[in-house]
C-alpha cells in the first residue's frame, strides 16, 4: 500500500511545526498550536502531518521526548524524576509507562544499563566540583 501524497507547497508548511515541536519538545504542545503553526486547519494537519511522516504530531512530540530522555539518562547523573520534567512530562507515571512502551524498559533501568558508571546525584557531583556530560 502506497502512502498518500502530500501537495509539495504543503511540505514547507508542515516542516515548520514539525521543526516548532523538535524546538519546544518540553513544552506543552497541543495540535491547535501547531497547526496554527503551519496555518492550516488542525484536522487538514493531522491528516497531512500523518501522511508525510507516517506519525501523528503528538506521536512525534512523545518519540522526541522520549529520545532526549535517553541522551539525559545515558550521559548525566539526573534523576528520572528530573529528566521526566526536563522532556516535558507532569507525572513520572506516564513518563515510565511510554518510556518503557517505545524504548523497552524502564528508565531506571535504562540508565543503570546505559550509563558509564554508578549513578551520583546531583548535590553530591557538584559539592565534589564534579561536571555532568552535557555540561561540556
Amino acid at each position: 500500500m502506497t502512502r498518500p501524497t502530500v501537495p509539495v507547497d504543503l511540505l514547507a508548511h508542515l516542516r515548520r511545526a514539525r521543526d516548532a515541536a523538535d524546538r519546544h519538545y518540553a513544552e506543552p504542545l497541543d495540535l491547535g498550536a501547531l497547526a496554527r503553526t503551519a496555518g492550516i486547519s488542525r484536522y487538514h494537519f493531522l491528516r497531512c502531518f500523518e501522511a508525510e511522516y507516517g506519525e501523528t504530531p503528538m506521536q512525534h512530540v512523545t518519540r522526541r521526548r522520549v529520545e532526549r530522555a535517553t541522551d539525559l539518562l545515558r550521559a548525566t547523573n539526573l534523576t528520572v524524576t528530573e529528566v521526566c520534567h526536563l522532556v516535558g512530562y507532569t507525572s513520572l507515571g506516564s513518563f515510565s509507562r511510554k518510556f518503557s512502551e517505545l524504548v523497552g524498559m524502564s528508565p531506571s533501568a535504562y540508565q543503570r544499563t546505559r550509563a558509564g558508571g554508578p549513578h551520583i546525584p546531583g548535590c553530591y557531583a557538584f559539592m565534589l566540583g564534579l561536571r555532568r556530560a552535557d555540561d561540556g
